[in-house]
Protein backbone atom coordinates (compact mmCIF):
# COMPACT_ATOMS: atom_id res chain seq x y z
CA UNK A 1 0.00 0.00 0.00
CA UNK A 2 2.89 2.37 0.65
CA UNK A 3 3.84 2.17 -3.06
CA UNK A 4 0.57 3.67 -4.26
CA UNK A 5 0.38 7.14 -5.78
CA UNK A 6 -0.19 10.01 -3.41
CA UNK A 7 -3.82 11.11 -3.32
CA UNK A 8 -4.15 14.86 -2.95
CA UNK A 9 -7.23 16.99 -2.50
CA UNK A 10 -7.41 20.60 -3.62
CA UNK A 11 -10.25 22.43 -1.88
CA UNK A 12 -11.74 25.92 -1.97
CA UNK A 13 -13.33 26.63 1.41
CA UNK A 14 -15.61 29.56 2.03
CA UNK A 15 -17.10 32.17 -0.25
CA UNK A 16 -14.02 32.76 -2.38
CA UNK A 17 -15.19 32.47 -5.98
CA UNK A 18 -11.83 32.47 -7.71
CA UNK A 19 -10.40 29.05 -8.43
CA UNK A 20 -7.95 29.55 -11.28
CA UNK A 21 -4.93 29.06 -8.99
CA UNK A 22 -6.48 25.98 -7.38
CA UNK A 23 -7.16 24.47 -10.80
CA UNK A 24 -3.58 25.21 -11.87
CA UNK A 25 -2.24 23.50 -8.73
CA UNK A 26 -4.54 20.52 -9.26
CA UNK A 27 -3.31 20.17 -12.84
CA UNK A 28 0.33 20.46 -11.75
CA UNK A 29 -0.24 17.71 -9.17
CA UNK A 30 -1.89 15.50 -11.81
CA UNK A 31 0.93 16.13 -14.28
CA UNK A 32 3.43 15.19 -11.55
CA UNK A 33 1.78 11.77 -11.26
CA UNK A 34 -0.36 12.31 -8.17
CA UNK A 35 -4.00 11.31 -7.95
CA UNK A 36 -6.01 14.50 -7.50
CA UNK A 37 -9.47 15.25 -6.15
CA UNK A 38 -10.76 18.79 -6.69
CA UNK A 39 -13.76 19.78 -4.59
CA UNK A 40 -14.83 22.87 -6.51
CA UNK A 41 -15.85 26.23 -5.12
CA UNK A 42 -17.69 27.24 -1.94
CA UNK A 43 -16.96 24.21 0.24
CA UNK A 44 -17.49 24.16 3.97
CA UNK A 45 -14.81 22.83 6.30
CA UNK A 46 -17.21 19.99 7.13
CA UNK A 47 -17.69 19.00 3.49
CA UNK A 48 -13.94 19.14 2.86
CA UNK A 49 -13.20 16.88 5.82
CA UNK A 50 -15.89 14.37 4.87
CA UNK A 51 -14.64 14.26 1.27
CA UNK A 52 -11.02 13.89 2.41
CA UNK A 53 -11.94 10.89 4.55
CA UNK A 54 -14.18 9.32 1.89
CA UNK A 55 -11.57 9.81 -0.83
CA UNK A 56 -8.79 8.47 1.43
CA UNK A 57 -6.47 11.37 0.58
CA UNK A 58 -2.99 11.84 1.99
CA UNK A 59 -3.07 15.64 1.89
CA UNK A 60 -5.62 18.42 1.68
CA UNK A 61 -4.50 21.62 -0.02
CA UNK A 62 -6.72 24.56 0.89
CA UNK A 63 -6.84 27.68 -1.26
CA UNK A 64 -8.17 31.00 -0.01
CA UNK A 65 -8.09 34.43 -1.56
CA UNK A 66 -10.91 35.95 0.46
CA UNK A 67 -9.26 36.56 3.84
CA UNK A 68 -11.05 33.86 5.84
CA UNK A 69 -8.00 31.59 6.08
CA UNK A 70 -7.49 32.19 9.82
CA UNK A 71 -10.84 30.52 10.50
CA UNK A 72 -11.23 28.07 7.60
CA UNK A 73 -7.79 26.42 7.58
CA UNK A 74 -7.62 25.70 11.35
CA UNK A 75 -11.25 24.55 11.27
CA UNK A 76 -10.39 21.85 8.72
CA UNK A 77 -7.50 20.71 10.96
CA UNK A 78 -9.78 20.74 14.01
CA UNK A 79 -12.52 18.72 12.31
CA UNK A 80 -10.04 16.11 11.08
CA UNK A 81 -8.78 15.70 14.65
CA UNK A 82 -12.34 15.58 15.97
CA UNK A 83 -13.01 12.66 13.61
CA UNK A 84 -9.86 10.90 14.83
CA UNK A 85 -7.93 11.49 11.62
CA UNK A 86 -4.36 12.56 12.30
CA UNK A 87 -2.63 11.28 9.17
CA UNK A 88 -4.06 13.61 6.51
CA UNK A 89 -1.70 16.55 6.09
CA UNK A 90 -3.25 20.00 5.61
CA UNK A 91 -1.48 22.71 3.63
CA UNK A 92 -2.71 26.07 2.45
CA UNK A 93 -2.16 28.61 -0.23
CA UNK A 94 -3.46 31.87 -1.58
CA UNK A 95 -3.36 35.44 -0.38
CA UNK A 96 -2.02 34.83 3.12
CA UNK A 97 -0.30 37.70 4.98
CA UNK A 98 3.19 36.80 6.22
CA UNK A 99 2.14 37.56 9.82
CA UNK A 100 -0.57 34.88 9.65
CA UNK A 101 1.72 32.05 8.49
CA UNK A 102 3.31 31.23 11.89
CA UNK A 103 -0.13 31.25 13.54
CA UNK A 104 -1.53 28.88 10.92
CA UNK A 105 1.48 26.60 11.30
CA UNK A 106 1.01 26.52 15.08
CA UNK A 107 -2.62 25.48 14.50
CA UNK A 108 -1.63 22.44 12.45
CA UNK A 109 -1.32 23.70 8.88
CA UNK A 110 1.88 22.03 7.68
CA UNK A 111 2.88 24.56 5.02
CA UNK A 112 1.62 27.74 3.38
CA UNK A 113 2.34 28.60 -0.25
CA UNK A 114 1.85 32.21 -1.25
CA UNK A 115 1.62 33.87 -4.67
CA UNK A 116 4.84 33.50 -6.60
CA UNK A 117 5.57 30.00 -5.30
CA UNK A 118 6.87 27.95 -8.21
CA UNK A 119 4.81 24.91 -9.15
CA UNK A 120 7.96 22.79 -9.35
CA UNK A 121 8.89 23.81 -5.80
CA UNK A 122 5.41 22.95 -4.51
CA UNK A 123 5.47 19.54 -6.21
CA UNK A 124 8.96 18.89 -4.85
CA UNK A 125 7.85 19.81 -1.32
CA UNK A 126 4.86 17.45 -1.58
CA UNK A 127 7.07 14.60 -2.81
CA UNK A 128 9.50 15.13 0.07
CA UNK A 129 6.98 15.68 2.87
CA UNK A 130 3.72 13.87 2.17
CA UNK A 131 3.65 10.11 2.68
CA UNK A 132 0.89 7.67 1.73
CA UNK A 133 -1.45 6.94 4.64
Amino acid sequence: MKDRKLRLMVAKPGLDGHDRGARIIARAFRDAGFEVVYTGLHQTPESIVLAAIQEDVDMVGLSSLAGAHMYLFPEVVRLLKEKGVDDIMVVGGGIIPDDDIPRLRSQGVARIFTPGARLDDIVKWVRENVKPR
